[in-house]
């Protein structure tokens, strides 16, 4: 007991100096379980969020106050119920057609770890309309993806825009996998993916687990966020960012949430966001760390 009270104090540290502020709250009941967020490349002031495993295989287009501007289902192919299994994180880059831009949901939750392979749907980005309620269906084309060692659980899905890979950080153990696959794909392929390296945070299971991660838009900076904590790095020229994820990390002011599961920058690089499950909830908004 006494351990997990100064871990907690420890944690209530890494608020920092630097004040936060809340750019808006979640206004939307359809938005009560945000697992990920992601900066439109296409339409300023947009990010694009979704709920956790037990929803339909959809996200949504918000502002960064909060308010909802599109819901877009897409094709998918897990089955059951509602066509994904546990969609964990989503990311937006670019994709098989040039000056494109296209959304990543990841369905790469697997709490057993026992699920054959995993699947990320690419989807292009969709137009936002003018009335939010009328949702949208958009196409989507699936990539299996299989771990080279054993199945894995996994919230954290990045795409690098330098060397076009795919990123999946794992999310337990005393220690988390970096793994990577091509960014261009076809439809339905089955891929491996490439192991990279293996990462250690300090501090107790389950505040240490890795929840969610993006990568600038420019690829220059990378952040992972676990329940606790932000870990903030910065590029050094084009190496892999695997390699980067190897330097100690800088932890910025977080704010602890209630379950915070969703981090993402900002469209320009210069800050990112955070939001967390449960409906209403604020979004978090910090200036990244000083040169």
């Amino acid at each position: 007991m006494l351990i997990f009270a100064l871990e907690l104090a420890a944690y209530a540290q890494n608020k920092g100096d630097d004040k936060n502020y809340v750019s808006g709250k979640l206004q939307s009941d359809l938005n009560k379980e945000t697992s990920g967020i992601a900066a439109s490349t296409d339409h300023p002031n947009i990010f694009y969020i979704h709920n956790d495993s037990g929803d339909t295989s959809r996200f949504f287009a918000i502002t960064p106050d909060g308010k909802l501007k599109g819901i877009f289902n897409y094709a998918a192919t897990g089955g059951g119920t509602h066509g994904v299994k546990d969609c964990e994180d989503i990311a937006v880059g670019e994709g098989p057609e040039a000056g494109k831009s296209y959304v990543y949901m990841g369905d790469i939750g697997d709490n057993a770890s026992n699920n054959p392979h995993i699947t990320v749907y690419r989807i292009a980005e969709p137009q936002i309309p003018t009335d939010a309620s009328n949702a949208q269906n958009l196409k989507s084309a699936p990539l299996y993806l299989k771990y080279p060692d054993a199945p894995r659980d996994a919230e954290t899905l990045m795409i690098d825009p330098v060397e076009k890979l795919l990123y999946i950080v794992t999310k337990r153990g005393s220690d988390v996998g970096v793994y990577t696959a091509p960014l261009k794909f076809n439809a339905g392929h089955t891929v491996t993916l490439t192991k990279r390296c293996e990462l250690h945070f300090r501090g107790l299971q389950p505040f240490k687990w890795i929840v969610s991660g993006d990568i600038s838009k420019d690829g220059s900076q990378v952040i992972l966020k676990s329940y606790s904590r932000i870990y903030y790095w910065k590029r050094e020229g084009n190496e892999p960012i695997w390699q980067t994820l190897q330097r100690k990390p800088r932890q910025p002011a977080y704010e602890q949430e209630r379950l915070g599961e969703a981090v993402g920058f900002a469209p320009n690089g210069k800050s990112y966001y955070t939001v967390s499950e449960g409906a209403k909830q604020p979004i978090f908004h910090y200036a990244v760390p000083k040169p």
